[in-house]
This record gives C-alpha cells, sequence and structure tokens, in this order.
C-alpha cells in the first residue's frame, strides 16, 4: 500500500490551489450559485489552464491521466471552494462524447468546448416517470424511410441545459413498452425546432442549470446519432462507474471543506471562558467527522486505483458511491451543528455544502440504486458457487 502521491500530481494540486485564490472568490461563488451558472470567462481561464482536458483523448487536445489524479483535481477543487463547481462534470462529458461520436460530432463538441470551456451538451436521460428505472422510458425514436428521425418525449432534471449548445437525447426505437431494450442516442441542437424548455428549482447545488426539457415531433438527420444504433443505453452504462467515482471524490471535497471550517471555528469561538473546541462534546463530534472523513477517502482512492489497474469496480464504485454521499451531509450536518445559529444563515457557507451535500444522494444514481447494484455483486463475491 504506497499512499503517496506524485510530485506531478503534488504540482498540479498547488497550480489549482492557485487557480482557485486567484478566479473563484466567495462573492463569485454567491453570485454563480444566483445566476444559475458560473461565468464564461472562469470556465474558459480553467480548461485553458488545462484540468478540463484531464482525461481526454490526445488526438483531442487531451491530457493522458488516470481516475485517481482526476479524483484528486475534483476533491481539492470542492475543497477549496466549498461549492459544486460544475467544471468537475465538464471533462467527463467530452470523454463521453470522444468515446461514441463521429470524428464529425467529436470535432463540433471540442470546438464548442474550446471557445467556452462550458460542456458543450445536456444529458437527457431521466424523465418524469423514468429515474434510475431506465427501462420505464418512453421518449422514442422514429426512424423514417428518409434519412431522417423524429424525436418525442419529455425529458427531465437536464444539467447544463440552459446554457450548453447541444443536447445528448436517448430514446426506444420505435416502441416505447417497457420490454424494449433497444435505445438510441442523437446529438441535436438545442435550438432544434419542437425543443423547448423550463427550469427547474433545486434546493442546492443552484450552480448548475437544472431543466424539463420537451420534444414534439423533433426532426432530425439520421447522421445525428451518436454511436450506434439501438445501444444508446448500453454506451452510457460503460462510463458510469467512473462517474460515480468522480461524484463520490465531490463529496469527499465538500466535506473535508466542512470539517475544515468546523475546526477552525471550533478553535477561536470562545464559549464559557474557553474555546469550543476545548468542550468534550465538540471534541468527539470533530473526532468522528475526522474518522469519516479519512474512511471516504480511503474507500474512494482505493476504487480509483482499482479502476486504473483495469479490475472490476462495480461493486466498489456502487459502495464508493454510496457511502460518501451519505456521509457528506452527516459531516456538514456535524459541522453546521458546531457553528450553532450562525450556521444556519446564508452569512455562513457551511450552509450551503450542506444543501449541496444532500444533493450527493441522489446525483448519479440514489442510494437505494446503489445498494442494488452493491447487494448482488456481494453475493457473487462471496458465494458465486451457488448461483
Amino acid at each position: 500500500m504506497d499512499f503517496k502521491i506524485t510530485d506531478e500530481q503534488e504540482l498540479m494540486l498547488d497550480n489549482l490551489r492557485e487557480f482557485c485564490a486567484r478566479e473563484i472568490t466567495e462573492e463569485r461563488i454567491q453570485k454563480w450559485y444566483k445566476d444559475r451558472r458560473v461565468e464564461p470567462e472562469v470556465c474558459k481561464a480553467y480548461l485553458d489552464a488545462g484540468f478540463g482536458y484531464l482525461f481526454l483523448p490526445e488526438e483531442y487536445g487531451g491530457i493522458p491521466s488516470d481516475a485517481v489524479t482526476l479524483a484528486l483535481v475534483v476533491e481539492e477543487l470542492m475543497r477549496c471552494t466549498g461549492a459544486t463547481m460544475s467544471f468537475m462534470s465538464y471533462g467527463l462529458a467530452m470523454f463521453d462524447l470522444a468515446e461514441f461520436g463521429s470524428p464529425e460530432q467529436v470535432k463540433m463538441g471540442m470546438e464548442a468546448y474550446q471557445k467556452t470551456g462550458e460542456q458543450c451538451f445536456s444529458l437527457a436521460l431521466s424523465e418524469p416517470g423514468a429515474g434510475s428505472d431506465n427501462m420505464s422510458m418512453t421518449a422514442t425514436v422514429h426512424w423514417n424511410d428518409d434519412g431522417t428521425c423524429v424525436l418525442n418525449g419529455t425529458k427531465t432534471m437536464v444539467s447544463h441545459a440552459e446554457t450548453a449548445p447541444f443536447i445528448m437525447f436517448i430514446g426506444k426505437d420505435e416502441d416505447p413498452s417497457h420490454d424494449n431494450k433497444s435505445m438510441s442516442m442523437f446529438l441535436i441542437p438545442k435550438d432544434a425546432e419542437g425543443v423547448k424548455m423550463a427550469p427547474l428549482h433545486k434546493i442546492g447545488q443552484t450552480i448548475t442549470n437544472f431543466d424539463e426539457i420537451y420534444f414534439d415531433n423533433v426532426v432530425v438527420p439520421q447522421d445525428m446519432l451518436l454511436g450506434k444504433k439501438g445501444e444508446g443505453f448500453k454506451q452510457l452504462m460503460k462510463n458510469f462507474e467512473l462517474e460515480r467515482i468522480m461524484l463520490a471524490a465531490h463529496s469527499l471535497g465538500l466535506a473535508q471543506a466542512a470539517l475544515e471550517d468546523a475546526a477552525r471555528y471550533a478553535a477561536q469561538r470562545m464559549t464559557f471562558g474557553k474555546p469550543l473546541y476545548m468542550h468534550q462534546l465538540i471534541q468527539e463530534k470533530l473526532t468522528d467527522m475526522e474518522t469519516t472523513v479519512q474512511n471516504m477517502r480511503n474507500l474512494l482512492y482505493k476504487t480509483a486505483w482499482e479502476f486504473d489497474q483495469g479490475m472490476s469496480v462495480r461493486l466498489d464504485s456502487a459502495l464508493c458511491k454510496r457511502y460518501l454521499s451519505s456521509m457528506c451531509t452527516k459531516v456538514a450536518s456535524d459541522a453546521m451543528q458546531i457553528f450553532g445559529g450562525i450556521g444556519y444563515t446564508t452569512e455562513c457557507r457551511i450552509g450551503r455544502i450542506w444543501e449541496d451535500c444532500r444533493g450527493d444522494s441522489f446525483a448519479g444514481g440514489t442510494e437505494e440504486i446503489m445498494v442494488h447494484i452493491a447487494g448482488r455483486q456481494v453475493v457473487k463475491k462471496y458465494a458465486a458457487d451457488l448461483l
């Protein structure tokens, strides 16, 4: 077991800290949360600094990386800012496009990405009646003989819909019935005729805009197909495990920020004639928070390392996502308790951290779905001979 990070990784983290100190002030963060987006010039600066190119293929200007390095960057970004910086999803989205898109689609997407530094497409997957239960999806793709397709359906909880120029739409081929597993994916302009949007308003993580999108007989050329016909959902599933690792890194970074804020406050706040941290109940909270954060970090980087070694992380990525998303909320809640009433005001960022942490229980798959995935894998791990 080697827990040491490389000199290159440490240098990258130092550069990231300098970037955050220079570009991401608390005043700016509060504005972005109200505006439902990060200023484009800051997104572009993040990309130009190289962080947004991590894990992308070199042929598209990417920087070779691994899951451990990517997790380190995501964690540190959230720790430094105490906020859900939407940069973390941009690179993963572009990685998906590079995996499934035609050369023309990738070129189009990368040009849009390099121009603004913002994610070039929003992922329209979930529906009002089909979240984790993807087979209940009713959006359809009708294939015409004239080389066009007609897209219909309603998608919800679509992140970046207001700012991304394209939409990655997925729907069932012809038949919306539950048993139809043939789904196709398209990359279409968001201003295509028949596309309409309505904003949704989240409790936390409002820095990322969130919308419902309606597709009413949207006619698109068949060459807008992304990847293979009928395999759209399989293509998306391919990178779910990496996404869960990155979401867990997001949870860890926010939990670390909450812990550090609580410890610093406890060192400064005087109660009953002594610093707050000298009270045993506060020491107990800080001790439990530190233990939890260390456990979160160990599970995350073990899973990321396994991913980089080409090992199966179907079990561990689900465990990681479930544990870290639930524990970050607990750590943030305990931190808020240490702050007391001031922690329940907008003048203190701990409230924002708590709201953002709570959203991690749903993003990228609910805790309950992680149990559904992990529970079956645990039986396969220990009782494969009985199956």
